[in-house]
């Protein structure tokens, strides 16, 4: 069975997933606060969760009706602040330190090579 949120409609949402340049590379202890609707929101990036868990790194802020995003301020671990304006609601956003909104693959690593399998060595007799 596959189970799917569908929301509610008329409800909206942001996402964001940042990536730390002079912080951390996860932005953990980055604060965000996002104006939207006339309601401000607050979230701090946090790792961890229990014991042998991880929770996912993006911050999700429900929007209520509000169809866009007015103001988003970042408050990255090193002092730095970075803020954007006008984004459009129900999207997932990637945000680099120092630079604003990028693609996914700006700040995700790229996945590992697998190295190709070393040739057997003949027995000698």
């Amino acid at each position: 069975m596959i189970l799917k949120n569908h929301g509610i409609a008329g409800r909206h949402w942001g996402s964001f997933e940042l990536a730390g340049t002079k912080s951390n590379r996860l932005a953990i202890g980055a604060r965000v606060k996002v104006v939207a609707g006339g309601m401000t929101q607050t979230e701090e990036v946090h790792s961890g969760g229990s014991y042998l868990s991880q929770n996912d790194l993006r911050l999700h802020f429900g929007l209520n009706t509000a169809t866009k995003i007015e103001r988003v301020e970042i408050r990255w671990p090193s002092g730095k602040e970075d803020t954007l304006t006008d984004l459009p609601a129900d999207q997932f956003y990637s945000v680099l330190e120092g630079t604003g909104v990028v693609s996914v693959e700006r700040i995700r690593p790229l996945p590992l090579k697998s190295k190709p399998a070393a040739a057997p060595t003949p027995a000698t007799p």
